[in-house]
């Protein structure tokens, strides 16, 4: 067991101990998606897994590990975002994700031009809805577990999933229903 945990016999603690390894790719894939730079998600997942690790007694016994840790990326990103706010009196710049999420060396120009278009009608997405796209459709949560992750009601997410994919839909031409 790692220093951070010794002495954690609870079983919370022990649960964050064994599927903190495995979910950390899920954690910083949803970071990267959020900060959109591979250096600022490091640093989000470091730091909300110190998080984790200092505040390890308030995980429930028998609560989703994975979802309460999505809860803690998604917190420390929403308050870094504010501080940036605070330090620099202006709106955020997100970088391009393409190179993140397509290998462009396999495919034909057509579609990565198509990759380029969903991404782009991702990122114009609001941010609130963007991160239940990335927790419900790419991370695969439940309505509830994305829920739990953002502090909102399950109606909230299914909303905001909802325009979500009506906006991306709208920017292909598809037709309402």
């Amino acid at each position: 067991m790692t220093p951070a945990l010794a002495g954690a016999a609870d079983p919370a603690s022990c649960e964050l101990a064994l599927s903190l390894p495995t979910v950390l790719p899920h954690l910083w894939r949803f970071a990267l998606r959020l900060t959109g730079n591979k250096h600022d998600a490091e640093d989000l997942v470091q730091r909300a897994c110190i998080r984790a690790l200092e505040r390890r007694h308030q995980l429930q016994s028998g609560s989703s590990t994975r979802s309460w840790m999505f809860a803690i990326v998604h917190t420390v990103w929403l308050n870094e975002i504010r501080a940036r706010q605070v330090r620099n009196h202006a709106s955020l710049q997100e970088g391009r994700l393409v190179a993140t999420l397509v290998d462009s060396s396999r495919a034909d120009p057509e579609t990565n031009a198509l990759h380029q278009q969903v991404i782009a009608a991702f990122e114009a997405l609001p941010e609130a809805q963007r991160a239940v796209m990335l927790l419900v459709a790419v991370e695969g949560l439940s309505y509830r577990e994305a829920a739990q992750v953002l502090d909102v009601p399950v109606g909230t997410v299914m909303s905001r999933l909802s325009r979500a994919r009506l906006t991306i839909g709208e920017a292909f031409g598809a037709a309402s229903c």
